[in-house]
C-alpha cells in the first residue's frame, strides 16, 4: 500500500512565477504548499499538487507549520534569509543553523560543501560533526563516501603565514580524527574524488558557494539545516529554480 502523501512548504516573496513553475514541475509524488502574501500568486497558475497558503507573515506561517507537522519538509524558496532564518532558530530552540550545500559544477560533477555560512564551522568540533551529518546525505545521494577537508595553502606553504600553517594544522587535525583526506587548498583535485568537502571555515566556504553559482556557471541545489529535528532546505533567493531544492526535501524524508 502507497504510504500517505508528503507535503512540501516553500516561501514566496518575490519571484511568484519562478517559485511556482519549480513547484509545478516536480509536483508529483507530493503536495506541495507555497507560503506567500494576499494576493502574490495567481492560483490560475498553479497545477495539480500545488496549493497557496496567504499569510500576512508568510515566513512564521512555513516555520510554524514545519515545526508542527502540518507539513513534512520545507524550502525556503524566495523568502528573507534573516527573518526566516531567525525564526527557525527561535522555533527549533538553536542558536545557530548548520548547513551542509549540495552543488554542482558547470561540468556536472555534484558534492557536498560545507560550512557554507559565515558562522558556522569554525573549530576542529564543528567541522567533525558536520562531517557525521554530511556523510548522511552523500550516502542518500550515491555520492563519494570520500571527505576533503580543505585549508589555506599546500603543506609547501608552511611558514608563510602564521594563519595559513593553523589553517593547516587544523585540517591535518580534522582529516585524521575524521578518517578523512586533507586536500590542502586544492579544492578542483578534491571535487574529483569527494561527495563532501570541508571548507577552512564559514567565511572561505561561502565564497566557494557564492563564487561557484553565481560567477563560475555551477548550481546550487539548497542547503538542508542538520542541527534541528525537521527537514528545511535553505535557497538563495538568487537561484534560477527550485524544483531541485524542493526534490532534495522530499529526498531527505525518505
Amino acid at each position: 500500500m502507497p504510504g500517505p502523501v508528503r507535503r512540501i512548504g516553500i516561501g514566496i516573496v518575490k519571484d511568484p512565477e519562478k517559485v511556482i513553475e519549480s513547484a509545478n514541475r516536480v509536483s508529483r509524488k507530493f503536495e506541495t504548499i507555497c507560503y506567500c502574501s494576499p494576493g502574490i500568486v495567481d492560483k490560475k497558475s498553479t497545477g495539480k499538487g500545488v496549493h497557496v497558503a496567504e499569510y500576512a507573515n508568510p515566513e512564521q506561517a512555513l516555520i510554524d507549520d514545519l515545526m508542527s507537522g502540518r507539513i513534512d519538509a520545507a524550502v525556503r524558496g524566495t523568502l528573507p534569509a534573516n527573518a526566516t532564518l531567525k525564526a527557525l532558530k527561535k522555533a527549533a530552540g538553536v542558536d545557530h543553523l548548520e548547513r551542509i550545500a549540495l552543488l554542482e559544477t558547470v561540468h556536472g560533477k555534484k558534492f557536498l560543501l560545507t560550512p557554507v555560512g559565515v558562522d558556522e564551522g569554525w573549530t576542529v568540533e564543528e567541522k567533525l560533526d558536520l562531517i557525521k551529518k554530511g556523510m548522511v546525505i552523500a550516502k542518500k545521494f550515491g555520492l563519494p563516501e570520500k571527505v576533503g577537508i580543505l585549508s589555506g595553502g599546500r603543506l609547501g606553504d608552511l611558514g608563510r603565514h602564521p594563519q595559513v600553517d593553523a589553517s593547516m594544522a587544523d585540517a591535518e587535525l580534522v582529516a585524521r580524527l575524521g578518517d578523512a583526506t586533507h586536500c590542502e587548498i586544492l579544492i578542483e583535485d578534491a571535487v574529483e574524488t569527494c561527495g563532501l568537502i570541508i571548507a577552512p571555515d564559514g567565511i572561505s566556504g561561502n565564497l566557494i558557494f557564492r563564487t561557484l553559482v553565481f560567477l563560475g556557471g555551477g548550481h546550487g541545489h539548497g542547503a538542508p539545516v542538520v542541527n534541528i529535528s525537521r527537514i528545511f532546505v535553505d535557497s538563495s533567493r538568487a537561484s534560477p529554480d527550485y524544483s531541485n531544492a524542493l526534490l532534495l526535501a522530499a529526498s531527505l524524508l525518505e
